[in-house]
């Protein structure tokens, strides 16, 4: 399995190719947007170099790397050749759903077909395609180059083969895959969504502000980042769609997600790709600003 195809050329997408490339597999990026797909390209180029720079690898290699990208803004042309394709797109169910219609007609035979979903049902996607035991999820974790981990979901119809290849092609990236089965928000964000969700919570009914419930995670329980400042990071808007997921596929109340959350995406304020999410950021600057709507007065 050497020939690799990437739907979608956004932070998931840039990077799924980026590690692909690195272990010296050919990577086909595919998006339908060239100016995507260029602006992918420069980024995995300063990504390499930051690996350049740390003396994880040499520049000869960041070359090699590079080389072994292809982009496409056609499925059909960019997927007529690969083992494995792996769904990189928008976690938004339609788009997906289309884009694996499309996947079936044009992806050889004996393709496997993966998504990159966070929590969107890999039973439900391999349904409207033709070959369900080679339907599987790559959740890959953000940003790829650096997290270790890939969960790796079993749809109902995935077969033991498709999974057998994908936990061993996961480990030839130098990650650690876990196999999980498909019920919503798997296992990653079963956990993790409610969590931030209740962090949420905890600032929407006043019980303190960003910095302090933030602290608090990050002191108290060792957490690398706090609850607030992840939840920018994944994007308000992914946390949103994802806790729908869960809310939807359970009926359980407890994964409402909070008003607040809810207003913010609505209000266009998404986390650090909009520029302002609990935080504010400033292209250049790593300082951690809280947003004014959450200063204390």
């Amino acid at each position: 399995m050497k020939q690799i195809a990437v739907i979608g050329s956004g932070t998931m997408g840039n990077g799924i190719a980026h590690v692909f490339a690195q272990f010296n597999y050919q990577v086909s990026l595919v998006d339908i947007n060239q100016a995507a797909l260029d602006k992918a390209l420069q980024t995995i180029s300063k990504n390499l170099d930051r690996q350049v720079a740390k003396g994880t690898l040499t520049e000869e290699h960041k070359n090699a790397t590079l080389l072994n990208i292809n982009t496409y803004t056609s499925i059909k042309e960019g997927v007529q050749h690969a083992d494995l394709i792996i769904e990189a797109a928008t976690e938004n169910v339609d788009l997906k759903l289309k884009i694996f219609k499309d996947l079936d007609e044009h992806a050889p035979a004996n393709a496997i077909l993966a998504s990159n979903t966070s929590s969107i049902s890999i039973t439900q996607i391999a349904a409207v395609t033709n070959r369900g035991d080679k339907v599987i999820g790559m959740h890959f974790m953000n940003p790829v180059p650096v997290m270790k981990l890939v969960e790796v979901i079993r749809g109902y119809a995935t077969s033991d083969e498709t999974t057998a290849t994908i936990m061993s092609l996961s480990q030839s990236l130098e990650k650690v895959p876990v196999e999980v089965n498909d019920y919503p928000g798997f296992v990653a964000n079963r956990i993790l969504m409610p969590m931030i969700n209740e962090a949420i919570y905890t600032l929407y009914e006043g019980v303190a502000g960003v910095y302090e419930i933030d602290t608090v995670m990050k002191l108290g329980m060792a957490h690398p980042m706090g609850p607030l400042q992840l939840a920018d990071f994944i994007g308000l808007d992914v946390c949103l769609a994802i806790l729908k997921v869960l809310h939807d596929g359970f009926g359980n109340p407890k994964y409402a997600p909070c008003p607040l959350l809810v207003n913010m995406v609505a209000a266009g304020k998404k986390g650090a790709k909009t520029g302002e999410g609990f935080y504010k950021y400033t292209a250049g600057s790593k300082d951690l600003v809280v947003s004014d709507k959450f200063k204390k007065s």
